[in-house]
Parts: C-alpha cells; sequence; structure tokens
C-alpha cells in the first residue's frame, strides 16, 4: 500500500485539523505571491517611487519575521491557538478588501505590514499544531502542508494577471519605466505580455487600473479559510455561544485545556519549562531550566535555523532575481520568455513538494536532506558551468526548485525528531527562514547591481556551500546529543540498580526474621 494504515488512522482521527490547517497554508500561498505582480499597478495607485514601494513589499516581510517569532505565545491552548488562526485569516481578507483604498504609500505600508503580521503568526502556528498532533509521523504532513505554499504561490500570479495594467500611469521617465518593468517581472511569478516602453515614454494615453478587482477576488478567495477555522472551533465546542451537540469533544477538550493549565508539578508543563516548548523565541530563551541542558541541545537549535536561513533565502532570492539574471547579458532572453522562469521555479517547488510526501514517508528526513541539498549544489554549480546556455536555465531553475522544495518540511521534522520535541525548533526555524529570506534578497540585490548579473549564480553557489557546511555541523551535534541522552539513561539505571538491590535485600531480611520468629 502507499501508506500503512496506521497513518491512515492516524490522518483519519485528526482530518478536520489536519485539511483545516492544510488550507490555511494555501491562503498563506497565495498571499505571499500575490502582491509582486500589482507592484507597477500599486506605485501608480499611491503616486510613489521605485524606492519608496520596494519599502511596502519589504514591510511586509519584516513583519512576517516578527508575527513568525512571537507566534508561538499562541500554542498554550487549542482555543488560543485557533483563534489566533482565525483572527489572522480574516485580518488578511480585510487588509487585501482596503489595499485598492490606499492611496499613500504609508497607508499601504501599514497595510502590508499587518498582513505580514497575520501571515507570520498562521506560519508558526500551522507548523506547530501539524507536529503536536503527529509527531514522529509528521514528516508526511509537513510535506503536504507545505506543497499548499506552493500550490498557492503557482496559483496566486493567475488571479492577479487579467487585471494587471499593460501601459502602467505615466507618471515616470523612460528608464523609470524600463526599471519597474524589470522589477515587476523580476517578482511576478506568471508569464506576462511585453509592456510597449516606447508607447509609455512618448506619453501615450493612460490605461484606467482595474487592479483593485483582483486585490477584492483574493479577498474573496480567502474569506472560506476564517470560516473553515470558525467551523473547527465550533466543533470542537470553543465557542462559548454556539455549544454543538457532541459532548465528547467537549470533555475532551475542557481536560486538555485544565491539564494545560492545571499543577506545576504535572508532567507536560514540566517538560515544557525544562526544555521551553515550542513557545515563541523569546520565552524560550528566558527560560530559567535551560543552563542544565548541553550545549548540543542549543546548537542543535542554531544550525538547524541557520540552515534555512541559507536554503530560504536561496528561495527568496533566485524566486526575485532569475529575471534579472535572464534578461541580462551574457542571457539576453527576451522579456516574456524570461517571465517563465519564475512560474517553472514555482511550479517545480509544488511538485518537488508532492513528490516529497511519500518519499517523506519512505526515507528519513535527513536522507532527504542530504541529497536535497547536495543535488542544490550540484544544480547550481551546473548553471555556473553552462552560463551560456537559455535551455539549461530553464532545466537548473526546475531542478533548482525540485532539491529546494522539501528542505524546510524536512529539517522541521528531523530537529524536532532530534529534541524529541521538547524544544523550540519549529519557532527557530520559522523565524530563521523567514530572515534569511529577507535577508538574502536584499543581500544578492545589492551584489548584483554592483557586481553583475553573473554574481547572482556566484552568491547561490556559496550560499548553498555555507548551508551544506552548516548541515554537517548539526549531523555532528547530534551524534553528540545522542551519546549524551544514552549516557543519561545509563547513569540513571546504574543508580536504579543499586536502589533495587537494596530494596531486595532488605526484604529478604524481613522474610528471614519472620521465618526465624
Amino acid at each position: 500500500m502507499f501508506m500503512d494504515e496506521r497513518i491512515i488512522t492516524l490522518f483519519k482521527r485528526n482530518a478536520h485539523h489536519t485539511l483545516t490547517y492544510w488550507s490555511v497554508f494555501f491562503s498563506f500561498g497565495l498571499c505571499i505571491a500575490f502582491l509582486g505582480p500589482t507592484i507597477l499597478d500599486l506605485q501608480c495607485q499611491t503616486n510613489s517611487t521605485l524606492s519608496q514601494i520596494t519599502w511596502v513589499f519589504f514591510s511586509q516581510q519584516f513583519c512576517l519575521l516578527i508575527g513568525s517569532s512571537v507566534g508561538g505565545v499562541f500554542k498554550r491552548t487549542l482555543f488560543s491557538a485557533l483563534s489566533a488562526l482565525f483572527v489572522s485569516a480574516l485580518v488578511i481578507s480585510i487588509i487585501f478588501a482596503i489595499i485598492p483604498l490606499c492611496n499613500n504609500v504609508l497607508l499601504l505600508a501599514i497595510a502590508m505590514a499587518v498582513s505580514g503580521l497575520a501571515m507570520g503568526v498562521i506560519d508558526t502556528i500551522a507548523n506547530i499544531q501539524l507536529v503536536t498532533i503527529y509527531q514522529k509521523d509528521s514528516a508526511v504532513f509537513l510535506q503536504a502542508l507545505h506543497f499548499f505554499i506552493g500550490f498557492g504561490a503557482l496559483v496566486s500570479p493567475l488571479i492577479a494577471d487579467p487585471f494587471l495594467s499593460e501601459t502602467g500611469c505615466g507618471n515616470h521617465t523612460g528608464n523609470g519605466t524600463e526599471m519597474m518593468h524589470h522589477f515587476r517581472n523580476m517578482l511576478r511569478n506568471s508569464p506576462i505580455a511585453d509592456h510597449n516602453i516606447t508607447q509609455s515614454e512618448a506619453g501615450g494615453e493612460e490605461e484606467e487600473s482595474i487592479v483593485h478587482y483582483a486585490f477584492w477576488i483574493m479577498a474573496l478567495i480567502n474569506l472560506p479559510v476564517p470560516i473553515a477555522v470558525l467551523f473547527l472551533m465550533y466543533r470542537e465546542q470553543l465557542i462559548p455561544c454556539c455549544p454543538s451537540g457532541t459532548p465528547r469533544l467537549l470533555d475532551k477538550d475542557e481536560l486538555a485545556m485544565e491539564n494545560q493549565q492545571g499543577a506545576e508539578g504535572s508532567e507536560t508543563e514540566q517538560k515544557e519549562h525544562e526544555a521551553g516548548g515550542h513557545g515563541d523565541i523569546f520565552s524560550c530563551c528566558q527560560n530559567d531550566n535551560l543552563r542544565g541542558l548541553p550545549v548540543s541541545f542549543f546548537m542543535i537549535h542554531i544550525l538547524g535555523g541557520m540552515v534555512l536561513f541559507m536554503t530560504d533565502g536561496i528561495v527568496g532570492a533566485y524566486a526575485g532575481f532569475v529575471y534579472t539574471y535572464a534578461v541580462a547579458p551574457p542571457m539576453s532572453l527576451p522579456h516574456k520568455v524570461a517571465g517563465y522562469l519564475a512560474s517553472i521555479f514555482w511550479a517545480a517547488i509544488t511538485a518537488g513538494r508532492l513528490l516529497s510526501i511519500p518519499l517523506s514517508y519512505r526515507f528519513q528526513p535527513v536522507r532527504l536532506l542530504m541529497f536535497n541539498l547536495a543535488g542544490a549544489i550540484v544544480t547550481v554549480l551546473m548553471l555556473l558551468i553552462f552560463y551560456t546556455s537559455r535551455i539549461f536555465l530553464f532545466v537548473g531553475t526546475c531542478l533548482c526548485g525540485l532539491f529546494l522544495s522539501s528542505i524546510f518540511p524536512c529539517m522541521l521534522a528531523y530537529t524536532e525528531d532530534i529534541l524529541d520535541y521538547q524544544g523550540c525548533a519549529t519557532s527557530v526555524l520559522v523565524t530563521s527562514a523567514g530572515m534569511g529570506e529577507m535577508v538574502m534578497q536584499v543581500l544578492v540585490g545589492s551584489i548584483i547591481q554592483t557586481e553583475g548579473s553573473y554574481s547572482f549564480l556566484l552568491c547561490g553557489m556559496i550560499i548553498a556551500c555555507i548551508g551544506f557546511i552548516l548541515f554537517i555541523g548539526l549531523l555532528l551535534f547530534h551524534r553528540m546529543h545522542r551519546n549524551y541522552l544514552t549516557g543519561t539513561s545509563k547513569k540513571s539505571a546504574m543508580v536504579e540498580e543499586p536502589a533495587a538491590e537494596q530494596n531486595g535485600s532488605a526484604r529478604t531480611e524481613q522474610k528471614e526474621e519472620k521465618e526465624s520468629s
């Protein structure tokens, strides 16, 4: 069979929760890739310059990072986790509905920042909840979860494309139009028609923007997500004013919440207090009991986060600047042809995450990580060697997306398994990945601007090699942590054996005394 009965039974038991988290991540994928194609229309809407409008997108990425960092505080109970997901998903729909009303770049930046916070909370909570539900079996379900991000990111440009302006707003110079033409295609994830730059330079007739319809459609598409979360809360009887007819779920949820909020001596709270739990990063760092943990415990968190800092940085940089690389010499691809590259990259990521679902069931996450990291390095190296081949640029883009697609869910499942689901790996990895995507886009973009387009692939090669070296270090500290746990268990066993022998001898003496009397 494709999967054994235990995995299928586990999924059926948690199907409602799992499908809800998957749908939330599909909405996340729509949001994360929807704004890029509309950058030219948003510039015209706000009457802003290129540098001003790029800060709007930076504000969203920065607040997404903040939301990912603090999202873990809502995991304390099922009610708080689902409430945060409901509010965040609803906020995203509201923000997308009011974006067409933001005629000032500052208002637009605030709106994007709020949506970034909401998406960051969704990112952390959905990962934590799935890891909490499935634990050692979470690899398969995490692969599916991150497949929906790629699927949403692939679909979103198709929604925006019919409503995008082709002639611009005519309020910028010829050079500004050409720069915006490059920047727009750099961020877009679907093929587009070429802009008539000559007509724009000559001050041709302005085209009335209808991009607001795209944002409103996005808000409507996202609206079923908070409804689905609300329905899950209703099924779990977490809405006081709307009791359902299944008291068994109510009893189970109340018992779980009472146990989680109960006495300090309970086993669950003790584990969370000792190892930090799956909370936010700040609560993990402030935990006093972290002093008694080995160095390997902290290094697993740090190195796992650094690997994703590099690999997710490659994803963000490649998706953002592959168009710029393709239209520049020596490739010099036509603009419309180069526009296909980002779509191919996201399609490969989507297909790779779908393919990784059965692979994660057959193979251990560490083997998949080794294969994917090595494959990404070889692919970028081949792109460097055949840097003049247009055909291999498309082939390499596809391969790069396939190899990078499942690194995040595999790393999440691997580190959580090492730490026995007692550390802060989920919060640390989500935050590190978001930070890497944000920082590497700025860094690689600056290097391309100063050193030329060829430095794009060279940066990717260096980042990938650093990520692989960090992963080797993670394997070494995994072995150290495993030896520490083995030594701890042996010491506890040695302490227990003399105590058992002493108890046995005492019982023998008591029996002899009774017999003599």
